[in-house]
């Protein structure tokens, strides 16, 4: 049943008319009155469906076409062709009620109003998205639970650290308790303890709303932290599909391989343990010199996504 889901997408196709310009000066005359375009394809036939209350990673490189995916999500853009289901509507052309059901945070961008104290960005909120007394101090008294706001309440957001900040943009952006939240790379410049604790808070929204979380990032810490599921495009199509369970299992026999040598200096080799032998690699390199130290690790997700971007998994 299509109502299982958050979000279907079946053949989603986005293409851009693009100008072929011209270079120098005269080049630039010239294409004001150009009709010389090409057809750029930034999403190429995805199809897929993301159950309710599910945190999926939406990852790529850069120019993959995550942005654009994530602006037909939202209503922003409208796909070329396919079919785009957003909790049961079609979001470009139910643009304000798919908003309702919605929350986003974009990176460094805040949504909060920015010579406000927390507090009074959120009473604007509840009055925006029409939040009942009851819901909303039930919201605001799982968030005390879950953090220590009440230091943050009475501060304006341009008084905030960035991780401040990021955490009341979560917090803002799960107050009107939406059935969907997109994160576009919510951890982006913070230190590893804030990192850890916005991972936690999101969890716990997700564990305790059944928020559905779609995840764009290029942190792999928050991938492992955080998702499922895995879901990899790269020149706009889809490439991997599957959780994160299945990842770890096709990639359990790599393991990456750490020496020390003389003049302290480390070499690093990734080993796929079902084709080499660990001790035949270690044995080559202890006839070249003394081995000082040895580490041997799982390999990490961020290894395991590139070779994904190279097509190893095929």
């Amino acid at each position: 049943m299509e109502k299982e889901y958050a979000i279907v997408m079946n053949g989603i196709v986005k293409e851009f008319k693009v100008l072929n310009r011209r270079e120098g000066l005269k080049g630039s005359l010239l294409d004001l009155f150009s009709r010389d375009y090409r057809t750029v394809t930034a999403v190429d036939d995805i199809s897929v469906k993301i159950p309710k209350g599910q945190i999926v990673g939406y990852l790529g490189p850069n120019g993959a076409g995550k942005s654009t995916t994530i602006k037909m999500m939202t209503g922003v853009l409208e796909p070329t062709r396919g079919e785009l289901l957003v909790n049961g509507c079609i979001p470009y052309k139910n643009r304000t009620k798919n908003a309702e059901k919605i929350g986003v945070v974009f990176g460094q961008r805040s949504q909060l109003w920015w010579s406000l104290p927390l507090i009074e960005s959120f009473r604007l909120l509840k009055e925006i998205y029409l939040i009942s007394d009851a819901d909303y101090n039930e919201m605001m008294e799982l968030y005390m639970s879950l953090v220590d706001l009440e230091p943050l309440l009475h501060k304006t957001v341009r008084q905030m650290s960035l991780g401040q900040r990021t955490l009341s943009d979560i917090l803002a952006a799960f107050l009107h308790d939406p059935q969907i939240v997109f994160l576009d790379e919510p951890t982006i410049g913070l230190d590893v303890s804030m990192k850890a604790k916005i991972r936690e808070l999101i969890k716990e929204l997700n564990r305790k709303k059944q928020t559905t979380v779609i995840l764009t990032t290029h942190d792999m810490g928050d991938v492992d932290a955080l998702c499922e599921r895995i879901v990899i495009i790269d020149h706009g199509k889809m490439i991997y599909d599957n959780d994160m369970e299945h990842l770890k299992t096709y990639y359990g026999s790599y393991r990456t391989l750490k020496l020390r040598l003389p003049g302290d200096v480390w070499e690093e080799e990734q080993i796929d343990e079902s084709e080499t032998d660990v001790m035949s690699v270690i044995s080559e390199y202890q006839k070249k010199g003394n081995i000082l130290d040895i580490k041997l690790e799982e390999i990490a997700t961020e290894e395991v996504i590139k070779k994904i971007y190279e097509g190893v998994a095929g």
